[in-house]
């Protein structure tokens, strides 16, 4: 067998710094992994077992949208900003979120083994492909990931993407922050606190990678891609009110979770390095407080906790990431 060299195949080299922040980022994703199996969802069952029929609709519907959202990011959003991405230990770090994304979805369906029946799960799983708010969210998502084919939609993909880590997964954070608040639902709202954790670091990273990309533009450029990805940011959240409208009708907090997605998708802008879009009038306090990634102090016989780490976890601040 003959071997073409007219190409060169290069290697990842980790003992060379290619910014000055991917590196950290790796030493982060790697101190922050955890699979779900590690934390005994089984603890909530007397508490599902007390909320009322409306409460547990609510609670496998924010789960049910989110696994879809994690499926599309690990399948389809991660996947098409590494296909144009050459640098390789930007690469790597891309795919360890991509893992981690694969790794939210399935905890879900850990949840929902725990807490529902074989014939509740699949009409869950039925709910999502008819659910016209939901497909909608997929749909749009998928229109920028699937057609991401040079810089410009490269950069459009990393915007789709913070929007979605940064903003669109907070409708379904919202209700299991709010139970487990309120000391319901712990040890899943556990696991949300840990995919709370990483969406916020993936959101950050990428949010760099776009702001760096975004600064190469020509200024003619820059306002196109201005325009376009307020018109993804103005269609996203166009549908996120009405999915939200939709499975908390009868919650009675539905003003409450669109107040928290403006407050999110702000943060979002930030991590693109724009300026806020909404004013956002004070939010739910133990919904807030749930937003915290400091760590936190749990009995380790009773949950995991997000204190609980294989190396030595410090808070991301934004100088640390100058590009």
């Amino acid at each position: 067998m003959t071997f073409s060299l007219n190409k060169i195949h290069k290697a990842v080299n980790w003992n060379k710094e290619d910014d000055n922040f991917t590196q950290a980022f790796w030493d982060q994703n790697v101190k922050q992994f955890w699979l779900p199996e590690e934390i005994s969802v089984s603890k909530d069952l007397k508490v599902w077992n007390e909320l009322k029929e409306n409460e547990k609709i609510l609670y496998k519907k924010v789960l049910a949208g989110l696994t879809l959202l994690d499926t599309k990011q690990g399948n389809n959003g991660i996947p098409s900003m590494m296909s144009l991405t050459d640098n390789l230990q930007r690469k790597a770090v891309l795919s360890f979120m991509g893992t981690m994304e694969e790794i939210h979805a399935k905890s879900y369906s850990s949840i929902f083994t725990t807490l529902l029946s074989n014939r509740e799960i699949d009409e869950l799983f039925d709910w999502i492909e008819s659910e016209e708010t939901l497909q909608r969210k997929a749909d749009l998502i998928l229109q920028q990931y699937e057609n991401t084919t040079d810089e410009k939609s490269l950069y459009l993909s990393m915007v789709t993407s913070v929007f979605l880590e940064s903003f669109l997964f907070y409708s379904g954070f919202f209700y299991p922050l709010f139970l487990a608040g309120q000391g319901k639902m712990v040890a899943s709202g556990e696991i949300i606190s840990l995919i709370l954790r990483d969406e916020s670091l993936h959101g950050k990273y990428i949010g760099l990678l776009a702001q760096e990309k975004f600064e190469k533009f020509n200024e003619e450029e820059r306002k196109e891609l201005k325009n376009k990805m307020y018109e993804i940011f103005n269609n996203l959240m166009e549908n996120e009110i009405k999915y939200t409208k939709l499975i908390y009708n009868e919650s009675g907090l539905e003003e409450e979770v669109i107040n928290f997605l403006q407050y999110n998708a702000n943060r979002a802008l930030e991590n693109l390095g724009f300026e806020d879009y909404y004013e956002v009038k004070d939010i739910n306090p133990i919904v807030l407080n749930g937003l915290s990634t400091e760590t936190k102090t749990h009995d380790f016989f009773s949950t995991k906790g997000n204190g609980y780490q294989k190396g030595i976890y410090e808070e991301l601040e934004d100088e640390d990431f100058i590009i």
